[in-house]
This record gives structure tokens, C-alpha cells and sequence, in this order.
């Protein structure tokens, strides 16, 4: 005896072979020879092609895909075993539609069956017809019955004789708008228009008023006619909010019908489905039965074989009427599968072979219900704009996955193009669970993991339906998506790392996006180097240095009589002035000038900081290479470097060895002079940095950055005690100079004596060393008065290069200290003829010049207190991106940032922590306060985080509390990017950049701006511009509605458009004259492509 059980994918092939001649005659009279399929066809495309070769070849069938001209590149004719081209000339969606292609290939490649999927040909009894005439068999209901269940007239006119109940209707298709006017004239308005050889939504469109009906008569009858071939409808009276419920049926050749149970359908949008569930949630169960029971007596009436659907509106007094019968698989035939474990395309397969439904274990006792399933379709459509179809190129593919979820897909995957020709369809998912709510939640996290970048997608809308407490908790009906707004509350997504890649791809395809604020060129004229003495330059300080050694040299300068100068044009000065952008060539052609002229220079500071970055970065040079040149040509002179502490010359700590190591070859190379400093003053990483200038011979000179103002008594964080207090602790870790770094030239004169006063009166025998920065103007009284108080070298700039953010002026500290205790002993004519050069030479690097955008310095700094460097930067950037006239609130950003963060002394890299935090307040237009009270929602700058962190160093007085602990460490999303490859241009105009993101490949295409001058495209609409109409979405012109000249009133219609296989009618946004038609019928457009203009 023979048993049969439901499995998934039905009974082992071999065993099903066994048992069908014992078994087959018992189920009917009918005789039905059992043939096999060796090989199937789908006439279909994307993820359902993929569905049903993938049951194939669970059963060991080979497949055959068919493919149009524009399908080339997808997924479905990889996955199958072999792949043809079909409809060659024709359009898309006709290439599909073209029954003659489709058949010949059948015959010539030995195809055994042709499964029609759902949509194009599934509902085509002229197809099925053609199929058997070939001598292929059809995967589904005989040619007659898909005639009958096709069209909706006779299959209504079926079941009124099998005592099912429907909606009033017409009793045949309709041949013209006359007769739909008189049915609404006899049963009143809303009434529905439906194509009459095809579903899913196409052909459908509902009229609530007269005035709507000629228009929406058309469009119904364009749709149909261009998804199913035939334009003929049928018109019925619409029931208002009804549920969508359908059964899912099943049967054989022998006339054994049975039904999966039902789905309910009624989550819709434009009469396309959008979610379904498996079973229908809190149905009545006497309503179930009875909806089960109509459905197979139906089918069982018309001798139906196959899988096929029987759809029923359900109206809010329970009562049911039949709608239509999909004679083919549906698209969420998947939800039924889940619930019941059949698989319905392998028994689609099995019928067609010829076996009987107990043969393959379905019996009705059998047949249970599992628990629940939902399914989403997740469409490339905007919700936020009607749900427009997307088009374009997906960047960015990453699917949810995991327990209880399945994906069918075809187009989902990263490169993949989402052309308007057909279905918006992206991905099926299938959540299944014990309940609504299980599902649901599972559901719901599987959507939250998708991310699908480059085209836009409806996943945020589906997710609010999964939220929704009347979706979880109660029934829905077809207004459901109409009657809740809240839906349309869509959470933006951020898309942090596509948003990044398309800027630096942007970058990389056409350069910086931020403007040269002015049209300022490089000077044409040449700088004259002023005449130098033949022979060898005069004994300096260096000389003293190389003889005597670090020590000696330190009590050297301490008994100079007489004030020494370090110049900074070298390095420190065009930093400021000129973005450190001079170049190695116009610093050689001076520097037998120096050398010669001013041999009694304590030092020339030329290298460190900016240098490394700038030279590497955008001049291309070497900065070993410009130490060597430099010091062959200057070997009387010291030369001076900035040392930032344990980070050397960069901006992260480096490893010890690394630092030491630096410091020696940098001495080999020529450097004399060490300037070691941390942003913090944080004593560690600068006793670091002396520990390895001396160990490679060099002279330490520890500098305390200088911040606040140590004779105002109501500013006492930064005290004059705390920088005595410091330099005890560097004196004693055996600095040979003591320096203060006055970054922001906050330095007052009164400041000035006090300080340095102070630090002579405590180190009699230590020279001391004072930088600053001009800008407020004041810096060479503040560097007079640091003279007068025992200072012995101060940072000067010649006269050309000297002012607003860079150092005092050389030639006035030279003239005013002339004749007195602090003569410099430089000559002030050499100052002139070398200021004459350095101003010529200025105007070589005019486009990076401060001058550009900053015309004098400012007296604000003592309230902002921005370095000298970053003050022009900041000024800079504010210039460039329109933002001059906010230079403003920038600055008072500036002061307020740094109260947040503790009052910081500011100093490269600190100045930067506190400046992205100032322009981060002004981008978001936040105040302190608010900064305070939201810093544990706020996204800082990765500086100020780091800074938060500890990595810079501990600031003096500890972190900012409680600020500190509010800001979230610790937000693990850090991005991995290198760029690989740029791509060639294309027909476009846009070349593919190559990335790799966190590990992964990931490209973009970026709009090459010159190529595409020489290109030609299709003119954008203007928004600003009014009477310009452009296209909503991608898609074709199918009529132009009007001509040049034409009068149109507002809201007219103007042209038709189709794309995913829906129309959709462009209208007049105002009342006017139609000035110029800049489109055609079978055009196609992109988005915002310009399609008329209108004058008023």
C-alpha cells in the first residue's frame, strides 16, 4: 500500500515515477500519459525567471532563459543553463510580448516546457494556444481555460453559474467610452475600469467623478494595451475599502482541485499589491471556509489544472465577491509556500508532466497551515514623491538576512542598472514566523539591515507599515495606506560613506571644488637677487655652535650684547602669508644673500612643521633635499626647526625610536636648532621630543605655548605662576634655551615684561627665546618690551613678509633697537634689499596669497585668540565656500568652542580641535548651550572626539566635565578608503571611480564637468525658472497633449509618460501659452529632463 505525505518540494522523483501507473487511474477516467521534462524555458525575466530555474534544477531540468536587447546584463540569463536573444529591433517590453521569437527558440533548442511566470505572456491564451501548437508544453492551465479565466467577462459569467458572488459589472468588454458613461450613469460613481486579459494593477484605474472619466478611460486602455496586448476593459461598480483576500488553488490533469488556503493582499498602492500575509489575519473562519470552498468549486467547474489564484473582495459587512482568477503563479505565491511547505513551481512542474495531485502527497486533510509569512516588496519607487520609479545604477547592494527570512531577487546587486522599462520590482522578501507579530519583527529587522544606495527604494515606507499598531493589531483594507499619513513620515537615511565616495570621486575626476576666492594670477616679473659679495661668508653664530657645541653656544647668546633676531621668512612667515607654498628653487636664489648679509642672525628657522605636508603633498619636492641644498648655501647661520613634541613633524604620537631616529637624520642634514613643543604643553610628549634632540647633538629649546593673558588678574587658569612653574620642570630637564610660542600674538606689551620679567629674574643664566604673531598689529612693541625685560632672541620676518598673521617686521625691530642696549648689528640697507626681493617674489604665489580675501590683521584676536597661521586659514575657507560675510559668527564660534572645551592653549593640533568644533556649531547653527545640553545626540568632529579621548594629551586643569562624559567616545563607525582606479569616460559623460571601502570594492560614477562641455544632453527644467515643466521621473513620451502656441489652464494635461510599464500624466502647473515643446512621442527622458515651456 502506498502512502503519501506533504514534503517540501513534493515526493523523491524516482518514487513519485514508481507509484504513477499504480495510482494515476484511481483519480479519474481521464487518460494522461506521464512524459518528463528534460528542459524548460522561462518567456519571462528577473526574479521570477530565477524562481522557477532554480526548482528546475532541484529536479534535475536543464533551463533556457530569454533575454531583450536591453536585458544583456542581468542576473537571469546567468542563472540559467543556456540563454537566447529575442525580440531583436523591438522594445522592451515587446521584445517579451513577440510569441513567434519565443516559440522558434523553443523548437530549436529542444525545449520540452515553457513556464510564462507572471505578467507578459502568463494570461495570453493565444500563447498557450501557440505552445501546444509547436508541440511544447505550457506550465500552466490549458489554452481554453486561460481564454475563459483571462478574459474577466466570461470568467465572471463562470461564476455566477458556479453560485459565487460578484461585483456589478459589465457583462463583456466595453468597446468605447460611450458604453462606460451609460454603466455609471445606471449604478452611480466610484466605478473601476480593468484590462480584460491581464492583472497586476496594469489597466486599472478607479473614477469617483464625470469629469475624471475620459481621461482615466484612456489611460486604462493604453496601460492594458502595452502590458498585455490588448487594450479591451471591463468597467464594475467599486466597492469602497474592501479586503483583498485571494486563494491560492492547485490542480491536475484528472480534475483533483485543492486550495493552499489564502493571502491577504489588501496593503495596495495603485492597485499593485505592496505587502501580503499569509494566512489572512482574523478572518472569520465561516468566511474562510466559504471563500475556500467557492474557490475550487470555480475551478473545478472550468476543469482547471495548474496553480492558479481566485481573487474575492471582502467588504466591511463580510460579505465576499469574486473579482478575477490569475490563471498563473502570482508573485506572492511565495507567502503560501511558506506556510504550507509545498513548493508550488515544483508542482506546477509535476502536473505538467503529468501527475496527479495525491501522486505527489497534496490531499486537502493534508494540506496544513504553519504558523504566518509576509512578504515586501521592496521597489526602486520614492515614497516621499508618489513612489516615482528610480532609475539608475546601483552603488551600493548589502540585503538582510538570517533565521526566518527569504529573498527572491534578480536585479539586487551592486553595478546592477535599473532601467524605466520594466518593473520597479527589486527584491521579494519573505519573513516567516508563529504569528503576525514574529513575523513582523523579523520582517522588520531584515529591512533594517538592507542597504541599497544609488537608486532610491521604498524600504522606509515598508517599514513604517511594520510599525503600524492598526497593521499588528487589527485588519486592513485596500484604503489603508490612503487613510494613514503617518506612513509618509520617512526616516532619511544618511548614507555617511556613498555620500563621502561621491565627493572624493568627484575630487578625483575634476579637481577641488572649493574656488580660488579671487581671479589673482602669479606675478609675470622675476625677483632681482640683490648683489652678494664674492668669496666666503662672514663667521656667524653657527660657527660658534660647531665649535664650541650646544652648552657653549647657549652661553653665547646669554652674553650677546645686544638684541638677536631669528628670521621665520623662510619658513614660519609664508606659512601664514602664502599657505607654505614657496618653493625650494626661490629660497636657493636668496640664500647666499642671507648668508652673507646677515651672518649675526641668532638663527633662520626653515624647516618642520607645514613644511613635510606642503612640500610632498603640492610642491612635489623633498624636504631632506631642500635641508641639504639650503645648508651648502647658508653655512654660517643656524638653522631652526619646529619639533612637535613625540608627534615630530606630524600630528599623531609616533613611536619613540621613530622620533629619535628622526632627530638624528635631521642633524646629520644639516639642522642646528630644535624648537620642542606640545600643543597642551604636556610635559610628557615634551620631554620626549628634548630627549631625542639632544641624543642626536642638536640644541634644545624647550617652548611653552603662551595662552590667555597673564596680567589680567580675572584670568587666572593660565597664571604667571604656571608658566614659571612649567619652565622649572624644562630647565631642569636640561633645555639650553627657554622659548615662549605665542602662537596668537596675545602677548601685550605689560604681558610681555611681566612674563619674560619673571622667567630672568628665576633663570639669570638660561637664554630666553620669544615667537609671536602681528596680528593684532602690536607685536613689535610686545617684542620691544620682551627685550627691554632680558629676553635674548625674537622671531622677526622681513619687512615684505612680515605683518597681520606672520611675525613682526624685521626692518622696524631693527630701526627701533638702532643706537641702543638692544642694537641688532644688522644693517638696516640689507633689510631693505631683501625685503625688495621677497616682494617681487610675493607676488609669484599671488592665487595662495592672505591678501587675497584678509586685508589687514585684527584686534579681535585677544578675545578669539586664533593662531597667526590658522586665523588665515579659517579666513580662507570662509572666503571660499561664501561664507566671507560669516567670518563673523565664525570667530565668535571660535571663543565659544573653546570654552567648551576647557579653555585650551591653542597651538597646532589643538587650534584645529577647537576650530573644527567652531565651524562644526556654525554648520549646524548651534550655540554653546545647546552644544552642552545635546552632546550626547551630536555627531563631534572626529578631532574633537579623539582630543576628548586623551590621544593629544591631557590639557592643563583636566578634561571638560561634564561635557566630556556626555560625548560619545566610542561610535565604532570609522571608514576604510582607498582610491584605486579611475575608470574611462562613457556615453554619459561620466567616468567610474574605484574605491575600496572597509575592505570592499565599491565605484561610483562622477560627471567628468569637462567632457561633458563637449557633450550633448538633453536640457534639465530649472526650477527657478517658472513655466518650465520637466519629466517626475525617468520613462518615454507616449503623446504629446499639446502644441507651440497652444492656451493651456492650469492643470491641463500636457504630455503622457511611461516607465515601469505605468502611465502617468504630466499637467500644467499654471495657465499660460506653450512657448516651446522640447520633447517628442517615444522620447526618452531622464528626471527633471525639460519636457515644454510655458509663457505666461
Amino acid at each position: 500500500m502506498l502512502r503519501f505525505a506533504v514534503v517540501r518540494g513534493g515526493l523523491g522523483l524516482l518514487a513519485v515515477r514508481r507509484a504513477s501507473r499504480l495510482s494515476r487511474s484511481s483519480h479519474s477516467s481521464v487518460q494522461t500519459e506521464y512524459k518528463p521534462i528534460k528542459k524548460v524555458m522561462v518567456a519571462n525575466r528577473g526574479e521570477i525567471a530565477i524562481r522557477v530555474f532554480r526548482a528546475c534544477t532541484e529536479l534535475g531540468i536543464r533551463t533556457v532563459a530569454v533575454y531583450s536587447e536591453q536585458d544583456t546584463g542581468q542576473m537571469h540569463r546567468q542563472k540559467a543553463d543556456e540563454a537566447y536573444l529575442i525580440g531583436k529591433g523591438l522594445p522592451p517590453v515587446a521584445a517579451y510580448l513577440h510569441i513567434p521569437d519565443i516559440i522558434k527558440v523553443a523548437k530549436d533548442n529542444n525545449v520540452d516546457a515553457i513556464h510564462p511566470g507572471y505578467g507578459f505572456l502568463s494570461e495570453r491564451s493565444d500563447f498557450a494556444q501557440a505552445c501546444a501548437d509547436a508541440g511544447v508544453r505550457f506550465v500552466g492551465p490549458t489554452p481554453d481555460t486561460v481564454r475563459k479565466m483571462g478574459d474577466k467577462v466570461e470568467a465572471r459569467s463562470l461564476a455566477i453559474s458556479a453560485g459565487v458572488p460578484v461585483v456589478p459589472g459589465t457583462d463583456s468588454p466595453i468597446s468605447c467610452l460611450q458604453e462606460a458613461q451609460a454603466f455609471a450613469q445606471t449604478y452611480g460613481f466610484p466605478i473601476i475600469f480593468k484590462a480584460a486579459y491581464g492583472g497586476g494593477g496594469r489597466g486599472m484605474r478607479v473614477v469617483r467623478e464625470y469629469e475624471e472619466l475620459e481621461e482615466n478611460y484612456q489611460r486604462a486602455y493604453s496601460e492594458a494595451l502595452t502590458a498585455f496586448g490588448n487594450g479591451a476593459l471591463f468597467v464594475e461598480k467599486f466597492i469602497e475599502k474592501p479586503r483583498h483576500i485571494e486563494v491560492q488553488i492547485l490542480g491536475d490533469k484528472y480534475g483533483n482541485v485543492i486550495h493552499l488556503y489564502e493571502r491577504d493582499c489588501s496593503i495596495q498602492r495603485r492597485h499593485q499589491k505592496v505587502v501580503e500575509i499569509a494566512p489572512g489575519f482574523q478572518l472569520d473562519p465561516h468566511l474562510r471556509d466559504r471563500l475556500h470552498s467557492d474557490a475550487v468549486n470555480l475551478a473545478k467547474q472550468v476543469g482547471y489544472e495548474n496553480a492558479g489564484t481566485v481573487e474575492f473582495l471582502v467588504d466591511k459587512h463580510g460579505k465576499h465577491y469574486f473579482i478575477e482568477v490569475n490563471s498563473r503563479l502570482q508573485v506572492e505565491h511565495t507567502v503560501t509556500e511558506e506556510i504550507t511547505d509545498v513548493d508550488l513551481v515544483h508542482a506546477q512542474l509535476h502536473v505538467c508532466e503529468g501527475r496527479s495531485l495525491p501522486e505527489l502527497g497534496l490531499k486537502q486533510d493534508k494540506v496544513r497551515v504553519n504558523g504566518c509569512a509576509i512578504q515586501c516588496r521592496v521597489t526602486t519607487e520614492d515614497p516621499a514623491r508618489g513612489f516615482q520609479p528610480d532609475t539608475g545604477r546601483i552603488e551600493v547592494f548589502r540585503s538582510g538576512e538570517g533565521m526566518g527570512i527569504r529573498l527572491d531577487s534578480a536585479s539586487a546587486f551592486q553595478g546592477a542598472i535599473i532601467s524605466p522599462h520594466y518593473d520597479s520590482l527589486l527584491v521579494k522578501v519573505i519573513a516567516s514566523g508563529k504569528d503576525l507579530n514574529t513575523a513582523a519583527s523579523k520582517m522588520s529587522r531584515a529591512l533594517a539591515e538592507f542597504r541599497v544606495r544609488g537608486v532610491k527604494t521604498n524600504i522606509p515606507f515598508l517599514q513604517n507599515v511594520l510599525s503600524n499598531n492598526q497593521f499588528l493589531h487589527s485588519t486592513v483594507d485596500t484604503q489603508f495606506i490612503d487613510e494613514n499619513p503617518e506612513l509618509f513620515n520617512l526616516k532619511p537615511t544618511q548614507n555617511r560613506a556613498q555620500k563621502l565616495l561621491h565627493y572624493l570621486g568627484h575630487v578625483m575626476v575634476n579637481g577641488p571644488t572649493t574656488p580660488i576666492p579671487v581671479k589673482a594670477k602669479p606675478s609675470s616679473t622675476d625677483p632681482v637677487v640683490p648683489h652678494v659679495s664674492m668669496g666666503d661668508p662672514p663667521v656667524g653664530f653657527r660657527d660658534v655652535l660647531l665649535r664650541d657645541g650646544p652648552e657653549g653656544f647657549a652661553k653665547a647668546v646669554r652674553a650677546h650684547q645686544g638684541l638677536l633676531l631669528m628670521d621665520t621668512t623662510f619658513r614660519d612667515a609664508h606659512q601664514s602669508l602664502l599657505a607654505t607654498r614657496v618653493r625650494t628653487h626661490d629660497l636657493k636664489k636668496i640664500s647666499p644673500f642671507v648668508s652673507h648679509s646677515f651672518s649675526n642672525l641668532f638663527s633662520l628657522e626653515n624647516w618642520g612643521g607645514a613644511t613635510f605636508d606642503v612640500a610632498m603633498r603640492f610642491l612635489s619636492e623633498c624636504p631632506w633635499k631642500r635641508l641639504q641644498e639650503l645648508r651648502a648655501l647658508i653655512p654660517n647661520v643656524p638653522f631652526q626647526m619646529l619639533l612637535r613634541g613625540a608627534n615630530a613633524v606630524g600630528y599623531t604620537n609616533y613611536p619613540d625610536n621613530a622620533v629619535f631616529k628622526f632627530c638624528e637624520v635631521a642633524k646629520e642634514n644639516g639642522m642646528d636648532i630644535f624648537r620642542v613643543f606640545d600643543s597642551l604643553n604636556y610635559l610628557p610628549n615634551m620631554l620626549l621630543g628634548m630627549e631625542a634632540a639632544g641624543a642626536a647633538g642638536g640644541v634644545v629649546e624647550a617652548a611653552i605655548s603662551y595662552t590667555g593673558d597673564v596680567s589680567d588678574p580675572m584670568r587666572q587658569k593660565y597664571s604667571l605662576d604656571y608658566y614659571v612653574n612649567l619652565a622649572d620642570e624644562l630647565v631642569k630637564a636640561g633645555t639650553h634655551i627657554l622659548c615662549i610660542k605665542d602662537m596668537a600674538g596675545l602677548l601685550k606689551p605689560q604681558s610681555s615684561q611681566l612674563l619674560i620679567g619673571a622667567l630672568r629674574d628665576r633663570f639669570p643664566d638660561v637664554p630666553i627665546h620669544v615667537h609671536t604673531h602681528d596680528t593684532a598689529g602690536a607685536g613689535v612693541a610686545a617684542m620691544l618690551a620682551c627685550a627691554e625685560a632680558g629676553a635674548d632672541v625674537v622671531d622677526v620676518a622681513v619687512d615684505s613678509m612680515a605683518g597681520m598673521t606672520s611675525q613682526p617686521s624685521m626692518g622696524a625691530i631693527v630701526a627701533c633697537a638702532k643706537g641702543t642696549k638692544l642694537d641688532t648689528g644688522i644693517a638696516l640697507e640689507k633689510v631693505f634689499d631683501y625685503s625688495e626681493y621677497w616682494e617681487v617674489t610675493r607676488g609669484l604665489y599671488a592665487p595662495f596669497d592672505c591678501t587675497a580675501t584678509m586685508k589687514s590683521g585684527n584686534a579681535d584676536v585677544y578675545e578669539n585668540e586664533i593662531p597667526g597661521g590658522q586665523y588665515t586659514n579659517l579666513h580662507f575657507q570662509a572666503h571660499s565656500m561664501g561664507l566671507g560675510n560669516k567670518f563673523k559668527e565664525v570667530k565668535k564660534a571660535y571663543v565659544e568652542a573653546n570654552k567648551l572645551l576647557g579653555d585650551l592653549i591653542k597651538v597646532t593640533p589643538s587650534s584645529k580641535i577647537v576650530g573644527d568644533l567652531a565651524q562644526f556649531m556654525v554648520q549646524n547653527s548651534l550655540t554653546r548651550q545647546e552644544v552642552e545640553d545635546k552632546a550626547d545626540e551630536l555627531s563631534f568632529p572626529q578631532s574633537v572626539v579623539e582630543f576628548l579621548q586623551g590621544h593629544v594629551g591631557i590639557p592643563h586643569g583636566g578634561f571638560p566635565e561634564p561635557f566630556r562624559s556626555k560625548v560619545e567616545l566610542e561610535r565604532g563607525k570609522t571608514l576604510h578608503i582607498k582610491a584605486l582606479a579611475l575608470g574611462d569616460l562613457n556615453k554619459n559623460g561620466q567616468r567610474e571611480v574605484f574605491f575600496e571601502l572597509n575592505g570592499q570594492l565599491r565605484s561610483v560614477l562622477v560627471k567628468d564637468t569637462v567632457a561633458m562641455k563637449e557633450m550633448k544632453f538633453h536640457p534639465k527644467a530649472q526650477k527657478s525658472i517658472k513655466g518650465q515643466v520637466g519629466a517626475p521621473m525617468p520613462g518615454k513620451v507616449l503623446e504629446v497633449k499639446v502644441k507651440t502656441g497652444s492656451k493651456v489652464e492650469k492643470g491641463q494635461p500636457l504630455c503622457v509618460l511611461s516607465a515601469m510599464k505605468m502611465e502617468t500624466v504630466v499637467n500644467s502647473p499654471m495657465a499660460g501659452t506653450i512657448k516651446a515643446i522640447h520633447v517628442s512621442p517615444e522620447s526618452s527622458l531622464e528626471g527633471d529632463d525639460l519636457i515644454l515651456e510655458i509663457e505666461e
